[in-house]
């Protein structure tokens, strides 16, 4: 998906948000544990609830990869059943060494058919390098991120007077157009959110962490928002976990349903749409 029909989407649905397909086993209805495939299908029932009300899903890959190649199964026919009207995140956080990256990416872009992936940049250029170059593909920058560790070394402050997180973002941002190369900035970080739109005032930025890990959906749009939008938020557990009985997909629409409303208030105020 390029950057021009992410754009559309956002304006047609007056909506920037992403739900996160973080399908965790121990924690949906176990009345779907008696499926054939129950990843797939609480997946199958989430998608058809929202799928009018956001612009992208984001599995993360440690949900199906824990499963082995069943596991691997149900996230491709979760890709598979998502379509072509949603850009797809493969949550992978992967990062290596050039020949490994491209294999990574020729996992994700190619086989699974994922629209992006998140990428780890800690190995740098030629880690990155090997993701980017593909037609309408995205690489999902770790930039600065929503758990509570990430003060452990993205604000550690370098001799030039930046912070890693910055370093990591001017140095990168050189490396690919903002047609093809986003940044992930969490939630949990508002007061920064609006510095970093500075820096790169044109990037898409994936920003988690709404909903359960406590960011405020209002705050962090009014610090990021752009001309064209410019933010997908993304929630999970948030949403996907909203009922753990028999209308889990209708509250889980529910949710969806507040947030996008909320987005559309803030797209209008912003002159998006």
């Amino acid at each position: 998906m390029d950057k021009e029909k992410l754009i559309d989407l956002i304006k047609s649905r007056g909506s920037y948000l992403c739900v996160g397909l973080d399908t965790d086993l121990d924690k949906i209805p176990s009345f779907l544990l008696e499926k054939k495939d129950p990843i797939f299908e609480f997946n199958k029932a989430i998608i058809d609830a929202t799928k009018d009300l956001c612009v992208a899903y984001k599995p993360n890959t440690a949900f199906y990869e824990c499963y082995g190649a069943e596991g691997w199964a149900s996230l491709k026919k979760t890709i598979e059943y998502i379509g072509k009207d949603h850009l797809i995140i493969a949550d992978a956080k992967r990062g290596d060494i050039g020949n490994t990256s491209t294999r990574y990416a020729k996992a994700f872009f190619e086989d699974l058919g994922a629209d992006a992936i998140t990428v780890a940049p800690y190995m740098g250029e030629d880690s990155v390098v090997p993701f980017l170059g593909y037609e309408n593909k995205w690489v999902i920058l770790l930039a600065l991120t929503s758990n509570k560790g990430s003060s452990d070394f993205q604000n550690e402050l370098l001799n030039s007077g930046e912070s890693l997180y910055q370093k990591v973002i001017q140095i990168s941002c050189s490396w690919a157009s903002d047609n093809e190369l986003m940044y992930v900035v969490g939630a949990t970080h508002p007061e920064q959110l609006g510095e970093i739109r500075r820096m790169v005032p044109n990037h898409f930025l994936l920003i988690p962490g709404v909903g359960a890990q406590g960011g405020d959906l209002v705050a962090v749009s009014n610090q990021s928002i752009n001309s064209e939008c410019g933010i997908l938020v993304n929630s999970s557990r948030g949403i996907i976990y909203a009922d753990e009985g028999e209308k889990f997909a209708e509250a889980a629409r529910n949710k969806a349903k507040s947030m996008q409303l909320t987005m559309e208030e803030i797209l209008k105020a912003n002159k998006v749409i």
